[in-house]
């Protein structure tokens, strides 16, 4: 009797601590989600600056424009990491984009205004490449959790399940292409 009792207990015990460990490392990746979110809304905060101030100099540039107010759009109704992951990989396409169209401006280049814009954006996406590797370094740990036996059974049972990476984009993979 002493013995059923005592396993009984044992698995009382293990059960509180791999359901504590599995709410400790999904709270993880839920702050760091939002970690990304708060840099992101900062990102899709100065697009709108940016552009205006580069179209004050390259007013006949709409269709650049254009494609960045969508992908800024799109980007900010992305719900899921996979998909705002893509979303935000098209919105980094479009923006280098329009940093070329201010390349031709030398104006506009040495306007303080657009300079500072740059410099916050790019502190900005700095910022969220370190966002990123913090999220997807809470979400493997997660998702291992979750994964190893005998986890994976009781994890099932809550309703746990993995998490999404967000991942680079195609774009990103690829070398870095330096001409002279």
């Amino acid at each position: 009797m002493w013995i059923i009792l005592g396993i009984i207990a044992i698995l009382a015990i293990w059960a509180i601590v791999v359901y504590n460990g599995l709410i400790r490392l999904k709270n993880r990746v839920d702050e760091a989600w939002s970690d990304i979110d708060v840099q992101l809304k900062r990102r899709y905060d100065l697009i709108p600056n940016l552009v205006s101030t580069v179209k004050g100099y390259a007013s006949h540039e709409k269709e650049v424009f254009e494609k960045v107010t969508e992908a800024r759009t799109r980007a900010m109704a992305a719900q899921s990491a996979g998909d705002k992951a893509q979303a935000e990989n098209a919105l980094s396409q479009t923006l280098k984009s329009l940093f070329a169209v201010a390349e031709a401006y030398p104006d506009l280049k040495a306007n303080q205004n657009f300079l500072e814009l740059q410099r916050e954006l790019t502190d900005t996406e700095d910022k969220i490449q370190a966002s990123r590797r913090f999220y997807n370094g809470n979400v493997r740990d997660f998702n291992t959790k979750i994964q190893i036996f005998p986890n994976n059974i009781f994890a099932g049972m809550l309703g746990f399940s993995a998490r999404e990476f967000f991942e680079a984009g195609e774009g990103e993979k690829e070398p870095v292409k330096v001409e002279f």
